[in-house]
């Protein structure tokens, strides 16, 4: 009698030629990140992928090894709102540093009690009387040691932007956005201060102040705004007026950080990889013009 239920070869089937079997014994597959790195820059130069689609494939697998830590915008640099501070105090915050959410603390910046989305404080011009803390939304707090690839997950599950990243002691180290992973991986994401250089790189605002772009040329400065923007050294020469508040500053310049010269204020409003994305520019209280 035969068996009713005969043996079945689970095993996928090898559809590869003897051709391709013999060149992989030959060449054998990446055995490490680097060769597979390795490997893809080969794909590349053999025209098989295009060089974004290697730069993106090379920045997931980097990814895999990369921390919140690793990523994270430092304790020392995040822009924090004080619960205990005015509406209009708070407002003025928010359209300085132009974020579109803000951990809010409550005492000491250590106690962050919540996040606050930029756009809720609008619903303060029709109801003054609404209290701020039932604006704020839950923070979401992760370690130091987190990968980026679970971080990345969690994000897309929870539809949080933005988390605090603590150390091993509970102590707030820092923060991290979706945007920050996601860079990881895209390069560099243009965000509402990144505009192509044909739109213009000096843009005046309501509050005759200006938005100014860190890699304006001098000369279109000194034409914008009359003046001779220069360093103070003459035998220093700069090009852009972000590389030469760097120079005047001392130091790469930090977001919320201001600088006087030439009669103009220079509030530093964006950075990235050490340079000045956006300045905030105005007159001087004694330079300033009339009206």
């Amino acid at each position: 009698m035969s068996d009713p239920h005969p043996a079945r070869n689970f095993e996928k089937e090898d559809k590869r030629t003897f051709l391709q079997k013999l060149a992989e014994f030959i060449h054998p597959g990446p055995d490490s990140t680097a060769e597979l790195i390795e490997t893809l820059a080969e794909a590349e130069d053999n025209n098989i992928i295009g060089a974004e689609s290697r730069v993106m494939l090379e920045g997931v697998i980097r990814m895999a090894d990369m921390t919140a830590g690793d990523v994270m915008v430092p304790a020392t640099r995040m822009d924090l709102l004080d619960i205990q501070s005015a509406p209009d105090v708070l407002m003025h915050a928010v359209i300085d540093t132009a974020h579109s959410r803000f951990p809010v603390y409550d005492g000491e910046r250590e106690n962050i009690i919540g996040i606050l989305m930029a756009k809720d404080l609008l619903k303060l011009q029709r109801a003054p009387e609404l209290n701020i803390r039932a604006l704020l939304r839950p923070a979401v707090f992760v370690p130091e040691s987190k990968g980026l690839n679970d971080l990345l997950r969690d994000f897309r599950g929870n539809r949080n932007h933005l988390a605090i990243v603590i150390d091993e002691f509970g102590r707030v180290a820092g923060l991290i956005t979706i945007e920050d992973v996601l860079e990881q991986i895209v390069g560099e994401i243009e965000d509402e201060f990144d505009i192509a250089e044909d739109e213009g790189d000096i843009f005046a605002l309501a509050d005759k102040t200006y938005r100014v772009s860190g890699d304006t040329p001098l000369e279109r400065i000194n034409e914008a705004f009359t003046v001779t923007m220069e360093a103070s050294d003459p035998d220093d020469t700069f090009d852009t007026i972000g590389g030469l508040i760097a120079h005047e500053m001392g130091h790469v310049p930090k977001r919320g950080e201001r600088h006087s010269l030439c009669g103009l204020d220079f509030l530093v409003l964006h950075t990235k990889g050490g340079a000045v994305k956006w300045f905030k520019v105005s007159y001087t209280p004694d330079n300033a013009l009339p009206g």
